[in-house]
């Protein structure tokens, strides 16, 4: 996969995406990313790429041109007439896991950053496939979703994570949250590690974590269960909490 994020600060998306597992990613060749500069592409001979909002009002608004260009220059050297754009806002929708494991199969993603008080709603019109939100508040700018989104998509790629379980069985990658997890010691601050976890019994082991799953989801993520196309033993499972 190819992922191009378009900023006015390649250097923090290149920092935070060049460590730990997606730079590894990065370096094996797993996932291709590049980060471009929007100023490179003004006209303006000052160097700037937003001006102030029509109508009035505080901050000032990222221009049409530098972006529509930046983005041309990218498809351009793709070989693409177009390529699925991507803006950070939280006007967007919420990201999911499930739209993260669509967007995963995507062959060539670009990430707009937006900044100051956001993007002419023009280049939006004309360029913007879909818009993406992290959460229902406000960052200073694109930069750190554009990570977060990367991020989610790129270990849901072959060869990035050790094995697929190791995503497979986490929170929101289906309707469950995570089990609780431990490693040694097995005892610390006169907390031991639940005995089943010791015993060896592989089965006994799944269901209880199975049974913390549901369980967890259920106190926390209701949510979850009441869309969900639960499993015989999941909904045993939620029968027994819910009559308890």
């Amino acid at each position: 996969m190819r992922i191009d994020i378009l900023t006015l600060f390649p250097d923090m998306c290149e920092t935070v995406l060049s460590e730990s597992i997606i730079g590894r990613a990065r370096e094996a060749g797993h996932v291709d990313i590049a980060c471009h500069n929007i100023r490179d592409y003004t006209e303006d001979k000052h160097n700037r790429v937003d001006d102030y909002p029509y109508g009035g009002g505080t901050g000032m608004v990222m221009q049409a041109q530098p972006i529509y260009d930046c983005y041309e220059d990218v498809c351009k050297k793709a070989g693409a007439g177009h390529l699925h754009l991507i803006y950070m806002t939280p006007q967007g929708r919420t990201l999911t896991q499930s739209r993260v494991r669509e967007l995963a199969e995507f062959d060539h993603l670009v990430i707009l950053c937006g900044h100051y008080e956001g993007v002419d709603e023009r280049v939006l019109d004309e360029l913007v496939d879909e818009e993406i939100s992290i959460g229902d508040y406000v960052l200073t700018g694109g930069e750190l979703p554009a990570c977060i989104l990367a991020d989610s998509i790129c270990r849901m790629l072959p060869g990035v994570l050790a094995n697929d379980e190791a995503f497979q069985q986490e929170s929101h990658y289906g309707h469950l949250l995570e089990y609780p997890q431990y490693t040694r010691p097995a005892e610390w601050h006169g907390r031991e590690v639940p005995e089943v976890l010791l015993s060896g019994d592989h089965a006994k082991v799944d269901r209880w974590r199975l049974e913390q799953a549901v369980s967890r989801t259920h106190e926390r993520r209701p949510d979850l269960l009441e869309a969900a196309d639960l499993t015989p033993d999941e909904a045993e499972i939620l029968r027994t909490l819910t009559e308890e």
